[in-house]
């Protein structure tokens, strides 16, 4: 029962987050106004500004703003550099050709998961962290953060991820984190920066979160071949099944553009 409601809760989530994604991944030519900024007390759903193919997006807030908190969206974009991280919210049975994938290609990624993920695959979790990639926390249930003003209760909603974690792998968890739906606040980031943590965003994502109305492979090249620029933090879920069958067609094609692959330590200079 546990494993049925906490699935149909997730997949509730998921398309809540599709609406609020749509900024993320649309394309938009008006630059985003100095207003845009969060600030204390606002809240925002992330979303990019894609201004022209292959160069990097405008968020709608700063690098500068968000690196006060330890924030992040996009690496160097003066270096070809790809950070590639996918969310985890369940599994549905294309993570494990992702890994093989990602062996294959000898490209580290970041899977940030949520606790049902922790409880329901654990052995893919420690197949993760074996084969040295990051395994992040997305929180325990997927809430909408910005909404949390206790910072007890903010906290929780990290500590059992890595509580979780720490049982299934016997390893400390990176103090990575991405807000669900990329719901976020001022005042949210400065929480968990005050707990240690690092927050990410991204600047490269598009529409593969609907398992029922998978993108074609064609979609799915144009969209992450296309928009793929220095810097990119990518964001994929692990539940699409076109991103299970490209992912290899897609990495050869950024290495063959000249793009290596870094991890989130590296971008946060860890």
């Amino acid at each position: 029962m546990f494993l049925v409601l906490t699935r149909k809760r997730l997949l509730a989530a998921v398309a809540v987050c599709a609406a609020i994604a749509i900024g993320a991944v649309g394309l938009s030519l008006a630059q985003p106004s100095p207003a845009a900024v969060v600030t204390a007390g606002a809240t925002a759903n992330w979303g990019l500004s894609f201004q022209q193919e292959g160069q990097p997006p405008i968020g709608n807030a700063t690098v500068e703003e968000l690196a006060k908190n330890h924030a992040y969206y996009i690496g160097d974009t003066a270096e070809k550099r790809i950070y590639l991280t996918f969310d985890a919210g369940y599994e549905n049975g294309f993570t494990p050709a992702i890994l093989d994938t990602l062996k294959k290609q000898q490209v580290p990624a970041a899977f940030f998961v949520v606790g049902h993920y922790l409880e329901s695959a654990p052995d893919l979790v420690k197949r993760m962290v074996a084969e040295g990639h990051t395994v992040a926390n997305h929180t325990y249930s997927h809430p909408d953060m910005s909404a949390i003003e206790s910072e007890n209760a903010f906290g929780h909603e990290l500590s059992r991820v890595e509580e979780k974690y720490r049982q299934v792998t016997g390893q400390e968890m990176p103090k990575y984190y991405r807000p669900p739906q990329g719901k976020y606040s001022e005042q949210n980031l400065k929480m968990a920066c005050d707990k240690g943590y690092h927050t990410f965003f991204w600047s490269l994502a598009y529409v593969d979160w609907q398992t029922d109305k998978q993108p074609t492979r064609e979609q799915a090249l144009e969209k992450l071949i296309g928009r793929i620029h220095p810097g990119a933090v990518v964001l994929l879920h692990s539940t699409s099944a076109t991103n299970a069958a490209v992912l290899e067609e897609v990495i050869l094609k950024w290495k063959e553009m000249g793009y290596s692959f870094g991890t989130l330590a590296e971008l946060c200079g860890e």
